[in-house]
């Protein structure tokens, strides 16, 4: 089946109450307190508010800095006040609205005010109505002048047809045109849709596209070129390089990362093997909702041979995982049933009740844009070993 980039969001929310008791067992299984989780998400920048607002995950809002205010500022005030007024001037003067007057600069050629007016009308704020049709102008006007933000957004709008017709061709060049000067972000969108393609000749240049956005600090780009190396996709294989870029992107809490770093310890491949260390990083993932992490780590506990038998903590991840969806889960929650004391059986099941995942902004993020998996879109393209695979420019 041919992939597709979805823009929708993936959250589960298991929010009933529990014993106290059963909260603190519910933090021991993920290894993060209530406290270091709040800590982690405490601070979001505007970019990622505005993204966890919907549907509009391909954009980039870093621009937002300013309230419509600015476009009635008292510094031109002060200007034109300290004028003598001439008889013309000392006519009665219609005043211009903070909206009209960015509207006004934003029709002159001022980028910051077509940036922020494309923002306004495609959320609806500052009192203005939501209008798709307006935001596709504002950011059209801005990227007339090779504004990369405004290339990017225009870019995600003709992609998701709003404010426009779809047109993934028109979306793609100016994705193009961006990363060429300089947007990680579209750097990003736009090699996720060329591993989109299927078609071989693109996906060099995708791995082009997340070496230049890595280079930067993109924390996508890193896992997917990190997972490249780790594959030996479109490059050779290299679990040294792989080690250090999906390490970076664990430690800015993205759960898949945290789910392949715990297989890389687990397995000892480019790094030393831990066991210990490989629990930590399955239960990081645990925390913020990862179904695989759940099922590996469930196994090891159950099992006790790589890590201390808890047939209690294996019982809680196949419950959680059962609400998930997981096949086979509740099959194993099931047989563990059969060996555990009631009293704790019970209390194993009221800590599964009480889990309440805790995404990363960065999760978050990555799973409204490019789907629960990334990694898929690297696995679903991998040849057999000897497979040459052809390159465009």
């Amino acid at each position: 089946m041919k992939k597709q980039i979805f823009l929708s969001i993936f959250a589960f929310a298991l929010s009933l109450n529990a014993h106290a008791q059963s909260a603190d067992l519910t933090s021991e299984i993920t290894g993060v307190s209530d406290e270091k989780l709040q800590q982690i998400t405490k601070e979001k920048s505007e970019k990622q508010i505005a993204d966890d607002r919907g549907i509009f995950s391909f954009l980039n809002f870093s621009f937002i800095k300013k309230p419509l205010s600015i476009f009635s500022s008292e510094e031109d005030i002060k200007t034109e006040n300290s004028q003598a007024p001439t008889e013309e001037q000392a006519q009665p003067e219609i005043k211009e609205t903070p909206l009209e007057r960015a509207v006004r600069l934003a029709e002159e050629g001022n980028e910051d005010a077509a940036l922020t007016l494309g923002y306004m009308y495609l959320y609806g704020q500052d009192g203005v109505e939501i209008d798709y049709k307006k935001a596709f102008h504002f950011y059209e006007l801005a990227a007339a002048q090779n504004n990369v933000i405004a290339l990017n957004n225009l870019g995600s709008l003709y992609f998701n047809g709003i404010g426009t017709a779809v047109n993934y061709e028109k979306a793609s060049e100016l994705f193009l045109k961006a990363a060429q000067n300089g947007s990680d972000d579209a750097a990003v969108n736009l090699a996720f849709i060329y591993l989109s393609t299927e078609d071989s000749r693109y996906f060099e240049p995708a791995i082009d596209l997340f070496e230049q956005a890595a280079k930067n600090g993109n924390n996508t780009a890193k896992f997917m070129l990190g997972y490249a190396y780790y594959k030996g996709f479109v490059v050779e294989q290299d679990l040294h390089r792989a080690v250090q870029l999906i390490r970076d992107a664990a430690n800015a809490h993205f759960d898949e990362a945290h789910y392949v770093f715990a297989n890389i310890y687990a397995n000892g491949e480019g790094i030393a093997k831990n066991y210990g260390n490989a629990v930590k990083q399955y239960r990081a993932a645990i925390s913020q909702g990862h179904v695989p992490s759940m099922i590996e780590l469930a196994y090891i506990l159950k099992e006790g041979k790589l890590f201390p038998q808890n047939l209690m903590q294996a019982h809680i991840l196949y419950n959680i995982a059962s609400v998930y969806g997981a096949n086979e889960a509740a099959a194993h929650r099931d047989s563990l049933e059969q060996v555990l004391k009631l009293e704790d059986l019970l209390e194993a099941q009221n800590a599964a009740e009480a889990y309440k995942e805790n995404p990363s902004e960065l999760t978050k993020y990555i799973r409204q844009t490019f789907g629960p998996n990334i990694r898929q879109y690297i696995d679903d393209n991998l040849k057999p070993k000897g497979t040459k695979i052809e390159t465009v420019r």
